[in-house]
């Protein structure tokens, strides 16, 4: 690693390491059943901010871990992702056709394989961390396992379809999107922290800290993203929030009090790395990244 370099170029090389290692991980398209594999790598790969493998690479360097002990983690947090977006985009849940600028996997594939491909990319976001070399790998299992389902990502999906209609307070709203983003996030963070040195827990405490900010500074730029931006520079459909009700920061703050929310986040995020110095240079370049997307 060089610690010199410039965050654009730093977060291209990562980006390009963990699409590379993807791109090893999925099944080739020619293997049978084709039509399934087809669409597991159409919904994986050459796309996407790869923002939790970041997360994951960058936690990595702060422990003074080696990147080849990272990858895996990395791997297997951004196939959770991914396998979330294609159930996000289902027409039982968000019901959006148009996915990282291409048409979403549902539409390019059917819902049949689409739903399989989700199902298949969560089984093997498992099968990489198992077989990777992170330390004890049971406990780290575990902790993806309890990031992805009811009392994390999954569990906030469900609050958030229940929601749809219906006037949440900021606590409220907050709780929601811990879950369905922020769970996540904390987990890339936690991993790629546990291929390095072993951390105090206080300094657990502060990277949880870091990624609670960090997930939901992501989730109120996105929301104002949402009402910013449009879908060709979003990738996405703009303006669906609104348009199905949902409530979001935007709706319950307004543009200027979400914009100060952004601010104030970023600062919590950056006061929790405060204890480790130079080590936590990525960590804090990827915080500011974060808070100031336009995408």
């Amino acid at each position: 690693m060089n610690p010199d370099l410039a965050w654009e170029v730093w977060s291209s090389e990562r980006a390009r390491r963990v699409e590379n290692v993807l791109q090893l991980a999925l099944p080739p398209a020619t293997e049978p059943p084709q039509n399934l594999h087809e669409a597991m790598r159409y919904a994986v790969l050459g796309g996407g901010k790869r923002i939790r493998a970041l997360l994951a690479y960058a936690s990595g360097e702060l422990a003074s871990a080696d990147p080849h002990a990272v990858d895996a983690a990395a791997a297997a947090v951004e196939l959770i992702h991914a396998y979330s977006l294609i159930h996000d985009d289902l027409p039982c849940m968000d019901d959006d056709a148009l996915r990282r600028g291409k048409p979403a996997c549902h539409v390019a594939f059917g819902e049949a394989t689409a739903l399989l491909a989700g199902d298949a990319l969560q089984s093997l976001a498992f099968e990489r961390l198992a077989s990777g070399s992170i330390p004890d790998p049971q406990a780290q299992i575990a902790r993806l396992g309890r990031a992805s389902g009811s009392r994390g990502m999954a569990g906030g999906q469900a609050m958030d379809l229940a929601s749809v209609g219906v006037g949440l307070n900021l606590a409220e709203l907050e709780r929601m999107h811990r879950l369905k983003t922020g769970a996540l996030i904390q987990a890339a963070v936690r991993l790629g922290a546990a291929c390095g040195r072993i951390m105090s827990a206080q300094e657990n405490d502060a990277l949880d800290r870091y990624a609670d900010a960090v997930g939901l500074a992501f989730q109120v730029v996105d929301d104002v993203l949402d009402v910013e931006g449009t879908s060709q520079s979003l990738g996405k459909t703009a303006g669906k929030d609104a348009a199905q009700g949902k409530p979001t920061y935007v709706s319950l703050l307004g543009i200027t009090t979400a914009n100060a929310r952004i601010a104030s986040l970023q600062a919590e995020a950056s006061a929790a790395l405060a204890g480790f110095g130079p080590s936590a240079r990525r960590l804090l370049e990827l915080g500011g990244w974060l808070s100031a997307r336009t995408r």
